[in-house]
């Protein structure tokens, strides 16, 4: 009988020294190439907790995806990088772990890029990195950015003289309108009167929204940007003809960046310009952000990593690593970004923008949307008409989806 005891004892201590140990362990998934931004942190971190950091590397935008089979099957990551926008339909699936962060460290983030991660007053993950659309002009042909959109199409008017382009932008889609639509009185989804969003009052045909699209439309009419930019493969063609010399500017994101230089355009970037009622171009905000798995084994450690690495110390250096916009209002109004036009342009229009709505519903905005600005910009329908007409569309597919998840 004691022999029994004393092995039931045994396995029981050697039961209860796996799991401490288990629970000094962290799998965590970084994007692409992105973790040698935070290999210093993850050294500090190990020696300061005696924890040992396991890090893998994978898309940003597939990870949760993997986590959905990985989680259940007890192979999955503590802690993960996903893009704002698939964060509503994580949490109705419940792969994320609610996150504890007090107002003083919520209020050390830009307020848009912090709101990204949180649904229903609910944390659920600390922003790592943002990106936004920006204004890129070609330094030879335009040697300073206008202040105005109507400067620009009065630009635009003398370059098409001269059988060039001045400004080239993707109008026809709601991700690039969005900057006049949102400023000039549009929204997608108004608000449910608890913080969170009403995804039956849908603002997208509001007297604003066409006013802003009837506006957009002016650049198309006037002869101001090619046909050929309309439907999905339009922004190779801006990028072709801005990277032929062909056109002065264009609005894009960060991610052409490194294509533009690598093509020897001597090129400057710039916040979004003014629109004519005063007010600057918004636009929508991309925002990368680290959560915590439901299947975490240990969600307090898995958060105080996050907490840990995002510190500003840790934070700059991953900047310098891996060129990524940080949303730390300490580092954006740092020397290191502030100095740099590329860097201090996308922190200052990333102020102007607002994040993507996160929640499921959105999903059905994209392809209606974008059908009704490409018919009112090519002058197939009335503005008023197809934006009507998308409203109707993106009503019944949410009613249709929401009565499927019941």
């Amino acid at each position: 009988m004691k022999l029994k005891t004393s092995i039931t004892l045994l396995l029981s201590a050697l039961m209860a020294t796996q799991a401490a140990y288990a629970a000094q362990q962290l799998t965590v998934w970084e994007d692409i190439k992105k973790s040698d931004g935070i290999k210093t942190a993850i050294a500090d971190f190990q020696k300061q907790h005696n924890v040992e950091v396991k890090v893998q590397e994978m898309p940003f935008a597939q990870q949760i995806e993997k986590l959905r089979l990985d989680g259940p099957a007890g192979i999955g990551p503590d802690v993960l990088v996903i893009p704002n926008d698939q964060l509503g339909s994580a949490v109705v699936q419940g792969l994320l772990s609610p996150i504890t962060v007090d107002a003083a460290h919520q209020a050390a983030y830009t307020p848009s890029a912090m709101a990204a991660f949180i649904q229903n007053n609910v944390v659920y993950g600390i922003p790592k990195a943002i990106e936004t659309l920006v204004l890129i002009y070609n330094k030879d042909l335009l040697p300073s950015p206008l202040k105005t959109l109507d400067e620009y199409r009065t630009f635009s008017q003398k370059q098409r003289e001269a059988k060039q382009y001045g400004l080239l932008a993707k109008f026809d889609q709601i991700y690039y309108s969005w900057g006049a639509i949102a400023p000039m009185g549009g929204y997608i989804f108004g608000k449910d009167g608890k913080g969170g969003l009403n995804t039956h009052d849908i603002g997208l045909n509001t007297p604003g929204s066409i006013e802003a699209v009837t506006y957009l439309k002016s650049f198309f009419t006037q002869g101001l940007l090619p046909g050929g930019i309309l439907g999905d493969n339009g922004l190779n063609a801006i990028d072709s003809l801005f990277t032929e010399k062909k056109a002065a500017a264009v609005i894009n994101g960060p991610w052409a960046f490194q294509p533009y230089e690598a093509a020897g355009i001597n090129y400057g970037v710039a916040p979004l310009p003014e629109l004519p009622n005063g007010k600057p171009m918004s636009s929508f905000l991309g925002v990368k952000g680290y959560v915590v798995s439901t299947w975490s084994k240990d969600k307090a450690l898995a958060q105080q990593f996050i907490e840990f690495i995002n510190q500003p110390q840790y934070v700059k250096e991953r900047y310098q690593k891996t060129q990524e916009i940080p949303p730390l209002l300490a580092l954006m109004n740092d020397p290191i970004i502030k100095d740099d036009e590329k860097a201090n342009a996308v922190a200052v229009q990333a102020a102007r923008a607002s994040a993507m709505p996160g929640v499921p519903e959105m999903q059905e905005v994209w392809g209606p949307a974008n059908a009704a600005l490409e018919l009112s910009v090519s002058g197939k329908q009335e503005p008023k008409a197809a934006l009507d007409g998308a409203v109707k569309q993106i009503t019944m597919q949410i009613e249709a989806m929401q009565a499927s998840n019941q």
